[in-house]
Formats: C-alpha cells, structure tokens, sequence
C-alpha cells in the first residue's frame, strides 16, 4: 500500500512537471524563461511576439497546458483573453493593467471558469521578503515612533513607477500599520507611506523599507542579483497553475 501510495505521488509529479508552454513576450524575460522551462524538462510549443500575433490562432498555442505572459501594461490584458478564447491558462507578470481591467478579470476567473496566476514579482526571494514584510509590519505597527519609508531602483528602461512589487509590499504595509491610510510619491504626509523610486544602469531590482526614530534605524532590503530568479519564479508558477484553477497568486503557491 505505501509503495503503491509513493508510486501514484511519483507519478502525479512527473505530470505536473511535464508541460507544454506558450511563450508570450520574448524579451530578455521571455528567453530566460524559455531556458529555464526547457532545463525543467518542459516543451515549448508556441512563441509570440509583436510580430506574429497571428500565432494566437495556431495549434500549437492552444496545445499548450499553460501560456507565460511578460509584455506592456497595454498588452496583456488582451493576451489573457486571446489564451482564454483558447483554453489556455495563463501566467502574467505584466503589471499596469490592474486599474482599468482588474475587475473584468477577477469576474472572468471567479465566474467564468479562466485562469490566471498573476504576480507584480515571481522571484522566490522576494516571496520571502514579502512575507518577512508583513510581519515585520504587524509588530511596528505596535511602536509610533518608528516612521517607514520605501525605496525602489530598477534599470533605466523601466518606465512604469513605482514598481508592481513595491506597490504590493506598500500596500502590505498600510494593511498592517494603523497610522498609515495609504501610500504616495513625493508626500509628506506622515499619514502616508512615502515611496521613492530611482531609475540606474541596468539594476533588475532593489527593495528597501526603512523604519526610522530618533533611537535607531531598522532596515530590511531585497537585491536582485539577476532575472534568473524571477523567471525561475514564473515556470513554478506554471506548474503549479497546470493544477489549479480560478485566479492564484504567489501567496496561494508559498504559504508563509
């Protein structure tokens, strides 16, 4: 009986693993994706771009178990719909498009029976420092002196600011901390959560929350050392959607 037990495990393992994905977006992204899929023992079955949007349509792309999405805020909602119309779950880390379509997805996914497994950042580390965040919150929220303050870099092609993953960890914190109602640029209200952001060089991402009081400083800060971790994060993601189905989250696949 154990055996047989490890067996039917083993074999639901090697299904979860064996995928066949779209590529949707083959940017700098898209390419490490595709190298970390394939190291995973995936297939690849479709690749679209700007260019062959046409590919939407093929039999390839609807073969697939799971598209990953990394595009423009003005892009990817439409993208969802063009992989739903097919049957294809998707995994999106494009952000901007929350605002305008944020409620038509929750329906199309609670209702309707789509999938979608978005994050603003699939880095396995930053899942850590997002958890590491929230309690970390939950205790200051119990000592007024300390003021908290965030700041984000990223490499200069990034124009959208601030980021996706300092505004979830922003957010996060205001959930948290009773003397902060929301979070802004540029404010000095000190019922507000100051975020900053700085464009350098070719950073793929840094994170630092800082609480300050006239005693002493306590600073926690999350430094991308390269895409590799996001992309990582995303073909697990796609695992774990090939299995689930409504609208996920990083939270629903690491349970800190």
């Amino acid at each position: 009986m154990v055996f047989r037990l490890l067996f039917c495990n083993f074999a639901a393992f090697l299904i979860r693993i064996k995928m066949k994905i779209a590529l949707i977006g083959y940017g700098k992204m898209g390419k490490m994706i595709e190298e970390i899929a394939r190291s995973r023992g995936h297939e690849i079955v479709s690749i679209i771009d700007i260019d062959n949007q046409q590919d939407f349509e093929s039999e390839a792309f609807a073969s697939a178990d799971v598209a990953i999405e990394f595009t423009a805020p003005q892009a990817a909602y439409g993208n969802y719909l063009k992989a739903w119309a097919k049957g294809v779950k998707v995994v999106s880390g494009s952000t901007g498009w929350m605002k305008e379509h944020g409620d038509d997805v929750k329906r199309a996914c609670t209702e309707e029976g789509k999938t979608l497994f978005w994050a603003s950042n699939f880095s396995i580390g930053v899942a850590i420092f997002s958890a590491v965040n929230r309690y970390l919150a939950k205790i200051m929220n119990q000592f007024p002196q300390y003021d908290v303050e965030m700041e984000e870099t990223h490499h200069v092609h990034k124009l959208d600011h601030p980021s996706g993953t300092a505004i979830t960890l922003a957010e996060e914190i205001v959930e948290n901390i009773d003397r902060k109602e929301a979070w802004a640029e540029d404010t000095t209200d000190p019922k507000m959560l100051r975020v900053d952001h700085i464009r350098r060089g070719e950073v793929p991402g840094i994170h630092t929350i800082r609480y300050d009081s006239d005693a002493d400083l306590i600073t926690i800060s999350h430094d991308a050392h390269s895409r590799k971790g996001f992309a990582l994060g995303a073909v697990l993601a796609a695992e774990y959607t090939q299995g689930h189905h409504g609208l996920l989250t990083i939270s629903d696949m690491f349970q800190f």
